[in-house]
C-alpha cells in the first residue's frame, strides 16, 4: 500500500510539472506579439481601430523622420496612452544598400556610408522622441531591414544598454529561455492569408513558443502587405483563444522571459 501511495504521489507530481511546463508564458500556453514597422498611416487608420475594438495591444516601430510618424504625433499619443508600445525603428532607417533587392536604399541612408557613432546617437535621438510621446524611458528596438552593422561592424552591443530587447527579421520562433534577447527572430508577413497566419501561431501553442509577427502594409500604403480580411481573421483567432495565447506587447514579453531566465539561473 505504501509503495501504492508512493507511485501516485510521484505521479501526481509529475502532471502538475508537465501542466506547468505547457502554461509557461504568463500561465499560457505560447506568446504572441504583433508588430507593425514604419509609422504608417494604415497602422493608425485600419490597425488600432481593429485591436482596440478587440482590446488587444501591438507594437509599433516608429522611424522618427517618417511623415507617418512626424504627422500624427497626436495619434501616436492616444495610442499610446491606450497601451500600445511604440518601439524605436532608427530616425531614417537607415539599410545596407549593396544587398539584394535593396536599389531604393538612398546614399545618405546606407549604413555602410554610416559610422558607429552618429548611428547610435540617431537612434539615442528617436528614444527622446518616443518619449516625448509615451513618457516612457524602457523601450524595445527594431533592426531596419535587420541590419546589425554598421560598415561590417556589429553595432548591437553599442546599444543594449538603451534597450530591454530588439526583433530581428530571421523567421523562427523563441523559447522562454532564449538567451539572447536582442536578436528575437519575427515572421515578415507578405500576402499571407488568415489561415497561413493562424497556421504559426497553432505551431507556437504546440511548442509552447513567443510568435512575432512582422507587419508593414495592412490594407495597402507598403510593397510588404497583408489583406485587411486575412489581418482581421488572424486577430479574431487570437481573441478566441485568449484562453491558451498570451498577446502581449514585444516590451512585455520580453520582460517576462529576461525575468524567467534570472530567476532559472
Amino acid at each position: 500500500m505504501r509503495c501504492n501511495l508512493s507511485a501516485i504521489i510521484i505521479g501526481i507530481t509529475l502532471l502538475s510539472f508537465s501542466a506547468s511546463a505547457q502554461k509557461n508564458w504568463n500561465n499560457k500556453k505560447c506568446a504572441v506579439v504583433l508588430t507593425y514597422d514604419d509609422a504608417l498611416n494604415v497602422h493608425l487608420d485600419n490597425v488600432i481601430p481593429v485591436l482596440d475594438s478587440l482590446g488587444l495591444k501591438g507594437t509599433f516601430y516608429l522611424s522618427a523622420y517618417f511623415p507617418g510618424s512626424k504627422n500624427r504625433l497626436s495619434d501616436w499619443k492616444k495610442a499610446a496612452a491606450n497601451g500600445h508600445e511604440l518601439g524605436n525603428h532608427t530616425l531614417f532607417h537607415p539599410c545596407i544598400g549593396k544587398s539584394k533587392g535593396r536599389s531604393w536604399v538612398r546614399k545618405e541612408r546606407d549604413l555602410d556610408n554610416y559610422s558607429m557613432e552618429r548611428l547610435v546617437e540617431e537612434i539615442r535621438m528617436t528614444n527622446v522622441f518616443l518619449q516625448a510621446l509615451d513618457g516612457k524611458t524602457k523601450r524595445t528596438f527594431a533592426y531596419p531591414c535587420g541590419d546589425m552593422t554598421v560598415n561590417d561592424s556589429s553595432y548591437v552591443n553599442n546599444i543594449s544598454n538603451d534597450f530591454v530587447s530588439a526583433r530581428g527579421v530571421e523567421g523562427r520562433m523563441s523559447s522562454i529561455n532564449d538567451a539572447n534577447l536582442f536578436a528575437i527572430g519575427s515572421y515578415m508577413i507578405n500576402g499571407q492569408s488568415g489561415e497561413e497566419m493562424i497556421k504559426l501561431v497553432k505551431e507556437a501553442i504546440k511548442n509552447n513558443s513567443l510568435l512575432v509577427f512582422l507587419f508593414h502594409g495592412v490594407g495597402g500604403e507598403h510593397d510588404l502587405n497583408v489583406s485587411l480580411p486575412a489581418h482581421r481573421q488572424l486577430l479574431q483567432f487570437l481573441k478566441k483563444h485568449e484562453h491558451e495565447i498570451w498577446i502581449t506587447p514585444f516590451i512585455e514579453a520580453t520582460e517576462y522571459m529576461k525575468k524567467n531566465q534570472t530567476i532559472n539561473k
